[in-house]
């Protein structure tokens, strides 16, 4: 989302000169993974997070995630063997698992069952689940805090975390600070972006500096990603790292 001016296998060098020290790409899956290896190694960042799945080629507006989707079960374990594959090659730290477009208690079953069997198929590979606002992803199933904090306990595996996205908070709840100290024992990747209009994390309805301020007194270890649509060009809206 940061960095589109540039073609996608200099984005790492470019945010190792805007002073990132890690990336995110959520779908790497368009780019030779020993291409985009070799960029970020000699960018010398490290990489935080991909997504899983790779996106249908076929039809490259179609799911983002089935892991919830009652009937998809083989296709998300295909899916989810490639992933692990890129994030392998790559050096990914983790790996959002998306649930989809689903509801119900079939789907929460469905959903609890995959991330069972991925977090054992990739013991050693750490895994998130993500909860998304409905109005920017309508129908999705982990679309609840309390959701995926029960979705957590019920597959009880190690290597299993909570991504929190304090614009997606916002929106779900409408407090991100309470929803923080809700879940915040859980949570091993943030993610940020201004509220409500997902520009940079400056000014808006959320004060991102305190936010900033509170992490590291609670002495969070994690990565925090800028995962936004910049305003204009990228380099031009990095205040807010400082």
């Amino acid at each position: 989302m940061l960095f589109t001016e540039t073609p996608s296998l200099e984005r790492p060098l470019a945010a190792k000169l805007a002073g990132f020290e890690a990336v995110e790409i959520l779908f790497p899956y368009a780019e030779n993974a020993a291409d985009l290896g070799t960029a970020i190694a000699r960018a010398g960042v490290h990489l935080a997070l991909i997504n899983c799945p790779p996106p249908n080629y076929i039809d490259p507006d179609g799911p983002r995630g089935f892991a919830a989707v009652a009937g998809e079960e083989t296709r998300f374990q295909q899916a989810f063997r490639r992933t692990i594959r890129y994030a392998g090659a790559l050096g990914a730290e983790f790996v959002h698992i998306m649930a989809g477009v689903a509801e119900g208690p079939q789907a929460r079953a469905v959903f609890v069952e995959n991330l069972k069997w991925a977090a054992e198929f990739a013991p050693s590979q750490k895994l998130t689940i993500e909860p998304i606002n409905s109005g920017d992803m309508p129908g999705y199933f982990l679309n609840d805090f309390d959701l995926a904090m029960a979705v957590l306990e019920d597959v009880d595996a190690p290597n299993l975390h909570l991504q929190f996205d304090a614009y997606h908070a916002a929106k779900i709840t409408g407090d991100v600070l309470k929803t923080w100290e809700h879940v915040r024992a859980r949570v091993a990747h943030v993610q940020v972006g201004g509220v409500p209009d997902r520009r940079e994390p400056e000014g808006g309805d959320f004060d991102y500096p305190a936010f900033f301020k509170l992490l590291d007194k609670q002495k969070y270890k994690g990565w925090v990603s800028g995962e936004y649509n910049p305003a204009g060009r990228t380099e031009d809206g990095l205040n807010w790292i400082g």
